[in-house]
């Protein structure tokens, strides 16, 4: 199939990409700067230049093409504060993908995270029957599902908020890793007793080329190597490699510590994968968190918080 890929040039694109051309894909990627452009046209693969701020062109584009995979998101605009912008931009987004795709019965796979799970306030492990009433990605998931009754074959797959592998520089570990250097104390809130899932990049990669290949219609995803890490047990690897203290800290100080993580460092989000792994024949099979971050590559340069 030719696939219209967003977000290609990112740090779970450069999964995704191999993956999909081993497996005999052609891939029309997307790509904002000349840079990125340049980088995708090396590996292989079309490149279409634009960006997010133009849904109607990426329609066009999609429309071209055998299916779509979508991990783009504007990051620097939810870093930003601007969570709400940031949304509403995927799903006009997705929006565009569902009027290009309507009808066709081609494969077309977003993405959404977990921690609308813990947000929500579940209190149990969460599975992919979940379906949270409220959030900032909900409305683009939801969009993505109901094009199932428009003749899409769309699947949305939800991400823990730890993507890991040496692939990963910006993502939530390199983040917590860079705060514990900036505050000399690798920290986690209260007991640290809540949990994290988690999932390697390339096992992620493996499963967003089998949901464009076999999902179902309507299906919603869960990529989780790891169904919930103890908070407390990162933090600890953390201050093992860094040589700094490990401490917990209380919740009212958790924004001042974490920046804008700490909203989502002491989140329970403990998750279940087990729908997935039936329904696609998909087993992770790369390190886990507490083992990758165990091999160094996290440690060998520092990262900007």
């Amino acid at each position: 199939m030719r696939i219209f890929v967003t977000g290609a040039s990112g740090h779970i694109g450069s999964a995704v990409v191999p993956e999909l051309l081993a497996a005999g894909h052609q891939i029309v990627a997307l790509a904002r700067s000349d840079a990125s452009a340049a980088a995708l046209a090396a590996s292989g693969v079309d490149v279409h230049r634009g960006d997010l701020d133009d849904p109607e062109d990426l329609g066009k584009a999609a429309a071209s093409a055998d299916g779509v995979i979508h991990l783009a998101f504007k990051h620097d605009t939810m870093w930003a504060g601007d969570h709400v912008g940031a949304a509403e931009a995927d799903l006009r987004v997705i929006e565009a993908f569902g009027d290009a795709l309507a009808g066709t019965g081609k494969p077309l796979v977003t993405t959404s995270g977990t921690l609308m799970l813990a947000l929500a306030g579940l209190g149990r492990t969460g599975t992919e029957t979940d379906v949270p009433d409220s959030g900032i990605r909900v409305p683009a998931e939801n969009a993505t599902i109901a094009l199932a009754e428009r003749g899409v074959r769309s699947s949305v797959l939800r991400l823990p908020p730890s993507v890991h592998s040496s692939l990963d520089t910006t993502g939530f570990v390199p983040t917590l890793i860079a705060t514990a250097r900036a505050r000399g104390v690798a920290a986690y809130v209260g007991d640290g007793s809540n949990r994290w899932p988690a999932v390697h990049t390339l096992d992620a990669a493996r499963l967003y080329r089998l949901a464009l290949e076999a999902a179902p219609a309507g299906s919603r995803l869960h990529a989780a190597g790891d169904h919930g890490v103890p908070f407390r047990e990162i933090a600890e690897v953390i201050g093992r490699h860094l040589d700094l203290p490990v401490t917990g800290i209380p919740p009212e100080e958790a924004d001042a510590h974490f920046g804008f993580l700490g909203a989502f460092v002491q989140l329970d989000n403990p998750l279940s994968s087990t729908l997935t792994e039936k329904l696609l024949d998909w087993q992770p099979i790369h390190p886990g968190l507490i083992a990758d971050l165990e091999e160094g590559h996290y440690f060998t340069a520092p990262a900007t918080p």
